[in-house]
């Protein structure tokens, strides 16, 4: 105990310490007696022994042994503190030599019902994360699952978290750096996600994880690793506990950067499988407020956890983001409206971090802008700082561009404003933000007068960025801001402001300085003119600098203001001087104006303008545009006096000139009286009405002008129709583009004087209408032309301009209607352009106009009545009763359908069409109604006269055009409604034009003719032409070339028959136009079709791909469409469940296809459709378009399956069917077959049919398909026959049929098998006689040997014919054998039949039997042959051959033989096989022979006879004895008669008592 002693005393050292093997093996003796060293001893040793074991390499089994003396030290003495720590050092030391010996000490036998030492379990969890402890992954973990179950103190739960951490950590490294976890560590990647996914169930549902403690923050750590190995689909279905379980956390005061990280790896997890899943979706309202919460948690610097805590949660935003944009953006929004500024600050944070990294979509753009104005209207101090970085990189995203820009940079400005009390780095941040602005807008902004507290520092950062731009080159021209005014500030108003500004240079400190810097930065001002511009330059370069020293010098009270003054006009006259551009001079006026308006309450500015608007005048050298100024200023506000004396003049002279009229008008010669100055003077009224301004309507001068017009109207010479054009068109411009009366309204400066512009603006538009009044007087057949003036009007986008033009219109219409004489004609010319441009107003947004339209309409009716009234009352026609009053204003209300009925008669073709033509421009109107109107009329007056439309070309490409530009969804179906009329009416015209469109059609033209399917007429009349183009491209043999018209009307038909409304019209042509396309399709299918040829494609709905049909396709789906749109949807399914589609698509089998569909017509449609179908194919049967030839025929042989079909009179269909089949073509044939077989269905053809047997008979050796119908109609003649005639057909046929049964081709011998089990079943009802029953015998052996047939089908026919047999023999007992014979047991019920056959005793019948099957040994047929000697073998397998004659043996044996050589392999075993059987059968083994038996022998050989053994003939022979042999054989016996006597009567005796057996006794 050396080392114990050593340890003992205070001064021992690393140096003077021996740690040797002894030492060490001492040491741990005593370690292992408890209570034998003093805990300080233990721990000195124990460090010393760490150091040893780290520096040392120690052989396995002492380090085994060491580890287990530290483990149960630690088990029984329990350590604490840091003894318990220095353990697990000296475990941890052992373990990174050897961390398979430390692991494995978990799982010791103690352990199962015990937590292990908590040292122990940290150290296990540390050694994880080692090199080499990857194998022990798998087994360490499925043992912790257990521990998990049992810690429940909170240092044996701690202990065990290490552990567990360790295995999540290290498990995820492994999966995560990609490496093969099944050969690296000891469990595989599916395992390791089942053991994660209970780990996790175990940790909710054993450990109490509901309180802040460290148990808890350790289990949020592996939770949140376990999230990355938990199957994906499992981890979403925690989803919600998980969420309510942290939130349980966040209420328990959990450390807040825990749960972000679990909420991060959890959402992180989720997001690697591709989709976070509709429980995360559902919890994104919760998971977000955590989120929330966490931000706004306070960040500690120092605080590692904290600055962890905020980065997680804004990571966790934008995964978040990435997988639910639109909602999560949504959800961070609602922040914004808090009004808890730490919320906000959060929001915007997030906003911050997210938007950086996202898609920047304009829906995102959108909603963030709008989140900002929240914010900004809020205006919340301890959000502003915040608010201005988020703005800042909003800004590098380009979030300025959207109209709510304007709005984040107003907000900028306003915390800018040099009067505002915000710290510096806000304004900082402002200037930052700002000098992003472009140049040209800043300086706009700098001129708002709204951001005037802001105008020192946005224009010294305007001064700053224009002073950059020159340093590097880029002048800062400004003239291309006036190519942008709604933009950019102009010029003009640039110089204006900035003048204006250094006005009062002192205000707010620095206005006067900033606003000549910044001019001074600017300069030149335009850069229109080069030249000009440079002499500019260079008078700021030098009048500047020294207006900027003058303020320098000064304060704002030692300023000579006046001096100023004087100062600033110099140098605005100079300026203006060196520009020299009267256009640009003239804009500059315009801006004074303005200005001067805008300053009408501060006179000394007000004043300075003045000064500055005469500069510019004595600047101009442009005359005109000096008086054109000057009227500019007569019409201001300010000269008032100068601009009252200018009006009276001009109204005293109008007058005077009035009053003149008037004493002329009143003389009885005034008609008479010419005027020559009349022409002028109108010109010069027009040109006072021109000069009256459009957007006020302060004076009556243009009313005084149009009234003189008017009274002007008695004098001669009358206005011509140009000047009269001139004079409306002028009138209408001055009098009906004056702003609203609200407007003007809201112009006056009182009550009264609104009232006052009321009135006159009420007179102007009653001047106006007296004036048209007194035009339609003079020229009454012009007043279409009146009203065609106002057509700009009518159609303007302003309200009021549109209601005062109808207004107009309603007044003139109604005074004509008002006039008693109609004596001259008023001719309408254009009466449809003109019901066009009113009735299209009928359905305007405004009301008024509406109401207004409907008077103007219904007065022009009443215009056309009248006229219609007085020619008839000229011709002495009875005058209408009642018209007028069929329609009214209110009926014409709101409906262009009743319009267009009423003036439907009164329009010429040409009308008609430019109607038409004209209404088709209003279809792309921006107003719905309108353009709903616009095609609305069309559509009315298509129905009422669209046979009388001429130009039908242009109307249809047309409309066509216009429906490809998308037009309002109701506007779009009406004008597919008129195109459908059009059609309807003027189909031969219509139709061939869209045929011609190129396919495959776009979706315009499909809709087009979907919507050709929606109107009964319009349908029948399309499809009746399409069947035609059908028909008559089909009526004759086609060249091999594909055509293109009748495969575009399979397209159309594509479209109108696969609508809901067409099923009327459908029916009514169904047969034809049923006939029409598969005609077509026959003619389809041969064609050389491109491949990969695509004609139609058919629109699958929303969010699916369009299905592209070729020519065949296409004109299967019209089949289709046909049944369906007919209401016959039973056809289609028997067509599918019968292949009929694959069938008809193919020229080899075309014919077969429709005789399949045909059954399903008749199976579905009622006789009389029947009966339609047969009139329309009896006229075709014998077409020389064999298309059309096969098609009929194969349809009227069908239709004989319907009773009501066969029993139609007057119709010769045996004689059609049998001239058929005398026809060489082999189709022929056997749809004359297939006519006969349904024909024989039906009673009363019985004797008829009959006749034709033999005919028939001679079919059964033909062609596999002709020989099958032949064998169906001799079926259905013998099963649906008459009684008497059932055996007598049989019996006619069978030796026909027979072969057939094993025919080599299949089709033909299931068909003559199956026919063969209806035949025997219909025979055994009327109980067959001896003839029948032997022909029905003769069918046995075909039957065994073709049950033998490896072809399920034929087994199943044979079976069902040998079930038939059995009954009609009445075998019984092989009845069900034969009824359930199937692939896998015909060979065993062949055996069974062969048994039964041998032991019916009927020795001759079986000989029968067997000679008739060695006819089949000499067959072709391989498979007949090797079935033939299996029946043969299993036959004689069941006869005692012993027992049967050596004549018939020899037989047997000879007809086997004869296949000894045969070229088939199996066929020569199996004869081998079969002859050794047979030996066998003939040689039993001996027995003991009787001396009776050998005196027998001996007394036979001495006389020469045969021994005679009774045996039995199989076969029939021809007894031939001779007569010597007789003789000789009866002198024998009479010789040997006594001695044998004795021996015959004991022979016979015991054959008397012994039965013949014929089978083998041992079978």
């Amino acid at each position: 105990m050396s080392f114990v002693v050593m340890v003992g005393s205070s001064e021992i050292t690393d140096r003077n310490l021996d740690v040797s093997e002894k030492n060490i093996k001492d040491f741990m003796e005593a370690l292992q007696v408890a209570g034998q060293l003093s805990a300080d001893n233990v721990l000195q040793t124990l460090k010393l022994l760490k150091v040893k074991i780290l520096n040392n390499k120690m052989a396995t089994p002492r380090c085994q042994k060491v580890t287990d003396i530290i483990v149960d030290y630690m088990k029984t003495m329990k350590p604490e503190g840091e003894l318990e720590e220095l353990c697990t050092e000296v475990l941890l030391a052992l373990g990174f030599q050897s961390p398979g010996i430390v692991i494995f000490k978990l799982w010791d036998r103690w352990h199962l019902n015990n937590l292990p030492p908590n040292g122990l379990l940290v150290a296990v969890g540390r050694l994880i994360f080692c090199q080499g402890a990857d194998p022990y992954i798998g087994v360490t973990w499925e043992y912790i699952l257990h521990l998990l179950r049992m810690a429940q103190k909170e240092d044996d739960m701690l202990a065990v978290c290490h552990v567990l951490k360790g295995l999540v950590i290290s498990a995820r490294k492994h999966l995560d750096l990609g490496t093969k976890n099944d050969e690296i560590m000891d469990i595989t990647q599916e395992a390791l996600s089942i053991k994660a996914y209970l780990t996790l169930r175990v940790l909710f549902n054993r450990w109490s994880l509901r309180s802040n403690n460290k148990v808890t923050e350790e289990a949020l750590v592996i939770i949140g690793h376990l999230f990355f190995l938990i199957p994906p689909s499992k981890l979403k279905n925690q989803v919600n506990r998980l969420t309510r379980w942290l939130m349980t956390l966040m209420s328990a005061k959990v450390a807040p950067f825990y749960i972000s990280q679990c909420i991060f790896q959890l959402i992180d997890a989720l997001a690697l499988s591709g989709c976070g899943g509709i429980n995360l979706e559902s919890q994104l309202g919760n998971i977000i407020g955590m989120l929330f919460k966490q931000l706004s948690e306070t960040v500690e610097d120092s605080n590692h956890h904290s600055v962890q805590n905020h980065s997680l949660a804004l990571k966790a935003f934008y995964i978040l983001t990435k997988l639910y944009n639109d909602r999560v953006v949504t959800l961070i929004r609602e922040n914004v409206e808090s009004k808890d500024p730490a919320k906000i600050v959060s929001t915007i944070q997030i906003f911050t971090d997210v938007l950086q990294k996202v898609p920047q979509t304009e829906q995102l753009k959108n909603e963030v802008m709008h989140s900002v104005i929240i914010m900004i209207q809020e205006d919340l101090k301890p959000v502003q700082r915040a608010l201005l970085n988020f703005i800042e990189m909003l800004i590098q995203h380009d979030y300025l561009a959207p109209p709510q820009g304007s709005i984040i940079i107003n907000y900028v400005i306003k915390l800018s404003e040099s009067d505002c009390s915000n710290e510096e780095d806000i304004q900082l941040t402002c200037s930052k933000i700002l000098q992003m602005v472009t140049l040209p807008k800043l300086i706009t902004l700098v001129c708002q007068p709204r951001n005037t507290l802001a105008f020192v520092p946005l224009s010294k950062m305007a001064t700053k960025m224009a002073l950059r731009a020159r340093s590097l080159g880029q002048v800062p021209y400004l003239s291309s801001f006036h190519l942008r005014p709604t933009q950019f500030i102009s010029p003009q108003k640039l110089l204006t402001h900035l003048v204006m500004f250094s006005l009062k240079p002192y205000r707010e400190g620095e206005f006067g300085v900033s606003s000549l810097r910044l001019l001074y930065a600017l300069h030149p001002i335009t850069s229109l003119h080069p030249v000009i511009n440079s002499n500019v330059g260079q008078l700021w370069m030098t009048e500047i600098p020294q207006m900027l020293q003058m303020l320098d010098d000064h304060t704002e009270k030692s300023l000579n203001q006046e001096e100023w003054e004087g100062r600033l006009l110099q140098f605005s006259s100079q300026s203006l001087l060196a520009i020299d551009d009267d256009s640009w001079l003239e804009q500059l006026i315009k801006v004074v104006l303005e200005r001067i308006n805008y300053f009408s309450d501060d006179d000394e500015e007000k004043a300075f303008l003045y000064k500055f608007f005469g500069f510019t005048l004595r600047t101009s050298r442009n005359i005109k545009m000096v008086q054109m100024m000057l009227s500019a200023i007569l019409q201001t506000v300010h000269e008032e006096l100068q601009e009252r004396e200018d009006k009276n003049l001009k109204l005293e002279y109008l007058d005077a000139l009035t009053k003149l009229i008037n004493i002329l008008s009143s003389q009885p010669m005034a008609f008479q009286f010419k005027f020559p100055q009349k022409i002028e003077i109108v010109t010069f009224m027009m040109e006072l009405i021109r000069e009256e301004p459009l957007n006020s309507i302060s004076s009556s001068i243009r009313q005084r002008a149009m009234n003189f017009i008017t009274n002007f109207r008695k004098l001669h010479p009358l206005t011509e129709v140009e000047e009269r054009t001139e004079l409306l068109q002028t009138c209408f411009q001055s009098v009906l583009c004056l702003p609203s009366t609200e407007d003007l309204q809201k112009e006056a400066s009182s009550s009264q004087e609104a009232q006052a512009t009321e009135d006159l603006l009420m007179e102007t538009l009653q001047s106006l209408l007296r004036l048209m009044e007194t035009l339609i007087v003079e020229m009454p057949s012009q007043i279409q032309y009146c009203l065609e003036h106002l057509n700009i009007w009518l159609n303007s986008q302003n309200d009021n301009e549109r209601e005062r033009a109808m207004w107009c219109a309603a007044r003139i219409l109604g005074f004509t209607a008002k006039w008693n004489n109609f004596g001259v004609e008023i001719k309408f010319s254009r009466l449809g352009c003109l019901v066009r441009l009113l009735a299209m107003r009928c359905q305007d947004p405004v009301d008024n106009i509406c109401f207004l339209s409907s008077q103007a309409v219904y007065n022009l009716y009443r215009i056309l009545l009248l006229q219609k009234q007085m020619q008839r009352k000229k011709q002495g026609l009875w005058e209408e009763e009642g018209k007028s009053e069929v329609y009214s204003a209110n009926v014409f209300y709101n409906n262009t359908f009743e319009i267009a009925k009423a003036f439907a008669e009164y329009f010429t073709e040409m009308q008609l069409t430019h109607l038409v033509l004209t209404a088709m421009e209003g279809l792309t109107d921006s107003k719905a109604t309108v353009s709903l109107a616009a095609a609305q009329l069309m559509s009315a007056v298509m129905k009422e006269r669209g046979r009388d439309m001429i130009k039908i070309e242009e109307i249809v490409e047309g409309i066509v055009g216009r429906l490809n530009l998308q037009l309002e969804p109701n506007t779009q179906e009406e004008t597919m409604r008129a195109m459908c009329l059009l059609a309807g009416n003027n189909t031969h015209r219509v139709v061939p034009m869209l045929l011609n469109k190129t396919l495959p059609w776009d979706r315009t033209n499909l809709a087009l003719w979907k919507a050709f399917g929606t109107r009964r007429e319009t349908t029948i009349s399309v499809l009746q032409l399409l069947i035609g183009i059908l028909e008559k491209l089909h009526s004759r043999e086609e060249s091999r070339e594909m055509a293109f018209q009748p495969v575009a009307v399979t397209c159309a038909l594509c479209e109108m028959l696969s609508g809901s409304l067409c099923q009327e019209a459908v029916q009514e042509l169904y047969p034809r136009l049923l006939l029409a396309i598969l005609h077509h399709l026959y003619w389809v299918i041969e064609q050389n079709v491109p491949q990969k040829m695509v004609v139609y494609n058919r629109e699958e709905g929303p969010g699916h791909k369009s299905k592209p049909f070729d020519p065949t396709s296409c004109a299967l789906e019209v089949v289709k469409l046909v049944f369906m749109a007919a209401a016959y949807e039973g056809v289609v399914v028997y067509a599918n469940q019968h292949h009929c589609w694959d069938l008809l698509s193919s020229p080899k089998f075309y014919y077969i296809g429709i005789m399949d569909l045909t059954s399903g017509i008749v199976k579905n449609c009622e006789p009389a459709i029947l009966h339609r179908i047969l009139n329309l194919i009896r006229n075709i049967l014998y077409s020389s378009n064999y298309h059309r030839r096969i098609l009929a025929r194969t349809f009227y042989a069908q239709l004989l399956w319907h009773r009501s079909v066969a029993q139609t009179v007057g119709q010769d269909f045996l004689g059609n069917l049998i001239k058929w089949t005398n026809e060489p073509n082999i189709i022929m044939k056997e749809v004359g077959l297939r006519g006969i077989s349904n024909l024989a269905l039906h009673p009363g053809q019985s004797e008829s049919l009959k006749s034709q047997v033999p005919f028939l008979r001679d079919f059964l050796k033909n062609e596999a398909r002709v020989t099958m119908q032949a064998v169906k109609s001799l079926r259905n003649i013998i099963c649906f026959g008459k009684q008497q005639n059932t055996k007598v057909v049989f019996c006619s046929i069978s030796k026909q049929l027979r072969p057939l049964i094993n025919d080599e081709r299949d089709l033909v011998k299931i068909s003559a098998t199956s026919a063969l089990g209806h035949m025997l079943h219909r025979v055994h009802k009327f109980k067959p006689g001896a003839i029948t029953r032997r022909e029905i015998y003769s069918f046995l052996v075909p039957l065994l040997l073709s049950i033998q047939d490896n072809n399920t089908e034929v087994v199943k026919a044979c079976g069902g014919a040998l079930t038939e047999w059995t009954k009609v023999i009445g075998w019984s007992s092989l009845t069900q054998t034969f009824q359930h014979t199937t692939l896998s047991d015909h060979i065993q019920v062949l055996e069974e039949t062969c048994k039964y056959l041998v032991g019916t005793k009927k020795i001759q019948l079986v000989g029968e039997f067997l000679s008739q099957s060695f006819d089949f040994l000499t067959s072709p047929q391989s498979f007949l042959r090797e079935a033939a000697i299996n029946f043969i073998g299993l036959t004689i397998k069941r006869l005692t051959m012993k027992r049967i004659h050596e004549d018939d043996v020899e037989l047997l044996q000879n007809a086997i033989g004869s296949l000894r050589n045969d070229p088939v392999e199996s066929i020569q075993s199996l004869v081998t096989t079969t002859l050794k059987n047979l030996d066998e059968y003939l040689n039993p083994e001996s027995i003991s022979a009787t001396r009776m038996s050998q005196l027998s022998n001996n007394i036979f050989k001495v006389t020469g006879m045969k021994t005679s053994e009774r045996k039995k003939r199989l076969f029939k022979t021809v007894k031939q004895e001779r007569d010597d042999d007789d003789n000789q054989k009866k002198n024998i016996w009479n010789w040997l008669r006594g001695p044998l006597n004795s021996l015959g009567n004991w022979h016979n005796r015991r054959v008397k008592t012994t039965p013949l057996i014929i089978g083998n006794s041992d079978k």
